[in-house]
C-alpha cells in the first residue's frame, strides 16, 4: 500500500520516472534495464492496463560492454573510432544489430538507440524523428534540455533546419563543434555552447523514415571511418523502425480488437468475487487469442471461461471475439458444460479450419460450492483452500477446439468450500522456453498459496 517511490528508493531517479510516463502515455509495455545497487541488475517491465500499471522485476546479468583500449598508458581520446582495436570496431554494429533484430516498437528501437549507441560512442544526446505527411515528428528525445526540442515537433520537410536537411538530401551532416552548427544555420536555436553534433537520415531501402540527431558534450573530430559507422547504423535503425511501426499499427488495431472483446467489469453476485487480469507474455506481439468471461447463465449458476486461440494479432484476436461470443450464447441457452464445448468446437471448425484453441469451462453454483467443469487442451485450473494450501485441479481433459468434429468433452464434479480460491489461468502464464510447464503449474502454485497467506 505504500507509494512506489518509497517501496523502491532507486526507481525516483529522472531515467525510470521517464519510463514509468512513457508506458502511461503511450498505453505500450516498456522494458529496460536498471541497478538498484552496486552489484545488482534487473530487468523493469511495465504493462499499462486499465487499472493501472503493472510492474515486473527480474534479476539480470551486468550489460558487457566494449573496453575501450588506452595508448601508451594515457587518457582515452574522445573519438568515436579506435583505430588499432578491429575487435570493437566489429562489435558495435554487430552489437546494435541482434538488440534491433529484438525490438518490435518504435519505443523499443528508441530505447536499444539508447541504451548500445550512446555508450558505446560516448554520446551525451540522443533524438529521433520519424516522417509522417510530410513532416517530422518528434519519437523519442533523451538528454537535451526540458522543452528544447518542442518546436522543431511536427516541421515540415521545407524547414531550413538539420534534421530536415539530412533526410532531404540523405547525406549526414557532422558538425564538430557548436560554433561550427551555428555558422551553417545562424537563425538554429542551440542548446549548449559547447559540444559536437551528428545528423543522420534514417532511410530504408531507399525509403525515408526520419531522422536522428547524436549530441557530444565537447567539440571533437569526425574521421571518414567515424561517419561511415554511424551512417551505416543509421540504416540499421530506419529498417527497425519502419518494422516497428508495421508492428505498431497492426497491434493497436488488435489491441482496440481485443479491448472491445474482454469484459470491461464482470458480475457482481453475493458471496462470489471474480477477478480478472490480461498481461502480454512476451515481447513480441503483445496482443493474442487469450481470453476469460463470467457469464450469469440464469438459474442462480455463474460460467467461468478462459480460453487461448493460437497465434497472435488481429487474426487471432477476431477468432477470440467469436469464440467467446459463441461459448456465451451457449451459455445463456442453458446448454450442459459439455454441450457448450462440443459446440464451441464444431463452430471453429466451420468457422476457421486448421484454427485451433483451448479452453476451460467451469459452471458454479454459488449457493453450494458445487462446480461442474470441461477443458479442451487447456491447463488445469489452481485451487487455493482456506487453510492456505494450493492444488493443481485434475480436470478430465479432451481434445483441443478446431481439431475434431466428434470430440467429446467429459465433466468434472466437485465442490469448492467456502473461502476457497479457484485460479484460472492460460499456458503463457506458466510456459517457459527449457522448462516443463507442470513446473511452471508448480511454481503458479506456490505463488498462489504465498499470495493466499498475505493479510
Amino acid at each position: 500500500g505504500r507509494p512506489l517511490w518509497e517501496a523502491l528508493p532507486w526507481f525516483a531517479l529522472p531515467f525510470h520516472e521517464e519510463q514509468l510516463r512513457a508506458a502511461m502515455i503511450s498505453g505500450e509495455p516498456v522494458r529496460f534495464l536498471a541497478r538498484p545497487e552496486r552489484s545488482k541488475w534487473v530487468s523493469v517491465s511495465l504493462h499499462p492496463g486499465r487499472d493501472g500499471v503493472t510492474m515486473v522485476l527480474l534479476p539480470e546479468n551486468a550489460p558487457v560492454r566494449p573496453k575501450p583500449q588506452v595508448k601508451g598508458g594515457g587518457a582515452t581520446a574522445d573519438t568515436l573510432s579506435l583505430p588499432d582495436d578491429q575487435v570493437s570496431a566489429l562489435y558495435r554494429p554487430v552489437a546494435l544489430a541482434i538488440a534491433l533484430s529484438e525490438a518490435v516498437t518504435a519505443r523499443q528501437v528508441s530505447a536499444v538507440v539508447t541504451e548500445e549507441l550512446l555508450p558505446a560512442f560516448g554520446g551525451r544526446q540522443l533524438a529521433i524523428y520519424l516522417l509522417s505527411d510530410r513532416r517530422l515528428y518528434l519519437a523519442w528525445e533523451t538528454g537535451f534540455p526540458p522543452g528544447f526540442l518542442e518546436p522543431f515537433d511536427g516541421v515540415a520537410l521545407d524547414a531550413h533546419v538539420p534534421g530536415v536537411e539530412t533526410l532531404t538530401t540523405g547525406r549526414p551532416l557532422f558538425f564538430e563543434s557548436m560554433e561550427q552548427l551555428g555558422s551553417r544555420y545562424p537563425d538554429l536555436p542551440l542548446d549548449a555552447h559547447s559540444g559536437a553534433r551528428a545528423f543522420l537520415p534514417l532511410i530504408a531501402s531507399g525509403r525515408p523514415v526520419g531522422s536522428c540527431i547524436l549530441g557530444f558534450d565537447r567539440p571533437r573530430g569526425f574521421s571518414s571511418e567515424e561517419r561511415t559507422v554511424l551512417t551505416a547504423l543509421a540504416g540499421l535503425i530506419a529498417q527497425a523502425l519502419e518494422r516497428a511501426q508495421r508492428y505498431d499499427t497492426e497491434s493497436a488495431v488488435a489491441r482496440g480488437l481485443q479491448d472491445a472483446l474482454l469484459p470491461h467489469r464482470l458480475p457482481v453476485w453475493e458471496g462470489v468475487e471474480t477477478v480478472g487480469r490480461y498481461l502480454p507474455g512476451t515481447q513480441g506481439m503483445d496482443v493474442g487469442g487469450d481470453w476469460y468471461d463470467v457469464i450469469e447463465t440464469g438459474r442462480d449458476r455463474l460460467a467461468l471461461v478462459i480460453g487461448d486461440v493460437q497465434g497472435h494479432g488481429v487474426a487471432a484476436a477476431a477468432t477470440m471475439g467469436q469464440l467467446r461470443s459463441a461459448v456465451r450464447a451457449f451459455a445463456l441457452a442453458g446448454h450442459r458444460p459439455q454441450d457448450v464445448m462440443r459446440g464451441t468446437n464444431r463452430l471453429l471448425i466451420d468457422l476457421d479450419p486448421g484454427q485451433f484453441a483451448s479452453c476451460c469451462y467451469v459452471l458454479l453454483d454459488p449457493g453450494t460450492g458445487e462446480l461442474r467443469a470441461v477443458r479442451a487442451g487447456h491447463p488445469p485450473p489452481l485451487l487455493l483452500h482456506p487453510d492456505g494450501t494450493a492444488q493443481r485441479v485434475e480436470l478430465a481433459g479432451g481434445m483441443v477446439l478446431g481439431i475434431d468434429g466428434r470430440a467429446s468433452y467429459p465433466v468434472t464434479r466437485l465442490r469448492l468450500e467456502p473461502g476457497a480460491v479457484l485460479a484460472l489461468f492460460t499456458d503463457g502464464l506458466v510456459e517457459k522456453p527449457g522448462q516443463d510447464i507442470d513446473d511452471g503449474i508448480a511454481l503458479l502454485g506456490r505463488a498462489l498459496a504465498a499470495a493466499g497467506s498475505l493479510p
